[in-house]
């Protein structure tokens, strides 16, 4: 029962976030691009703590592992995000994510690859590598919260969804430049979003086989959160708005904490 929760829960926040994602872009909705970023934010940060630390940290407990040893591997966590970004192999295509939202991104992207002598394909190709290895990364933390707590899960696995919907909004602009075919772009981002789901059958592999250090992998999956919403996130978020856009932005930060805060309540009933 619970790996097919999480097959679920990896392809609704792995597939269903690219369709969600082509839904905005073709209806024209892109403006609700930018609150979709605060909203996952929001929920990304409210996920990470009030819902994953303190689930670790209670189950460590019953495992005998020291609060110490959990914000060591919470800080080892966000160290490691780190270095995956600096590899370009955590968030390379959701760079592209910036371009709905500001004028230049797409102007940059160009000028990047002119200046390296690259064609288009190659972005494509970066694209896709870049969202298939984050894709499998979440598969495997989405499996660790599911398996912790199903309702866990669930809200891991939204919180997952509400993030990469507005980057994948920017991977499709950049993949229909270079297939020069939107049912082509979607259909392998849609591919790259599956791998969701063997990230995950391989997590509960994983995280069934070493059950004793679930609280880690939990802490590492709350890493991963605080680490997109601060460094990947908010970073858009933080450019000069008028007061009614930087009230609309606080909104629906807070609209993200309030759906997790509601998940939570739903969880003890």
């Amino acid at each position: 029962m619970t790996l097919i929760s999480i097959l679920v829960g990896t392809l609704v926040a792995g597939i269903g976030s690219v369709w969600l994602a082509a839904l905005l872009a073709n209806a024209l909705l892109s403006r609700f691009t930018q609150h979709l970023l605060s909203l996952a934010a929001g929920a990304l940060l409210a996920t990470a703590f009030t819902r994953l630390l303190p689930e670790a940290f209670e189950l460590s407990v019953e495992a005998g592992v020291s609060a110490q040893a959990l914000f060591a591997a919470l800080l080892v966590g966000l160290v490691f995000f780190f270095l995956l970004d600096k590899a370009e192999l955590w968030h390379h295509g959701h760079e592209h994510g910036n371009e709905p939202a500001h004028d230049h991104g797409s102007h940059t992207h160009h000028a990047h690859e002119d200046h390296h002598g690259h064609d288009h394909l190659s972005g494509g190709w970066a694209v896709l590598l870049g969202d298939s290895v984050h894709a499998f990364g979440d598969g495997i933390l989405i499996a660790a919260a599911f398996v912790a707590d199903p309702r866990l899960g669930v809200a891991a696995a939204l919180a997952v969804m509400a993030h990469e919907v507005p980057h994948h909004v920017g991977d499709l602009v950049v993949l229909r430049q270079t297939l020069n075919n939107p049912r082509a772009a979607l259909f392998k981002l849609s591919l790259a979003g599956g791998v969701t789901a063997i990230g995950g059958v391989m997590g509960y592999l994983l995280v069934g086989a070493l059950h004793e250090y679930l609280p880690f992998f939990l802490v590492v999956a709350a890493s991963s959160f605080i680490y997109v919403a601060l460094a990947d996130l908010i970073p858009q978020l933080q450019k000069h708005l008028s007061p009614r856009e930087t009230a609309a932005q606080v909104a629906w930060l807070f609209a993200g904490i309030a759906l997790v805060a509601m998940l939570g309540e739903w969880a003890q009933h």
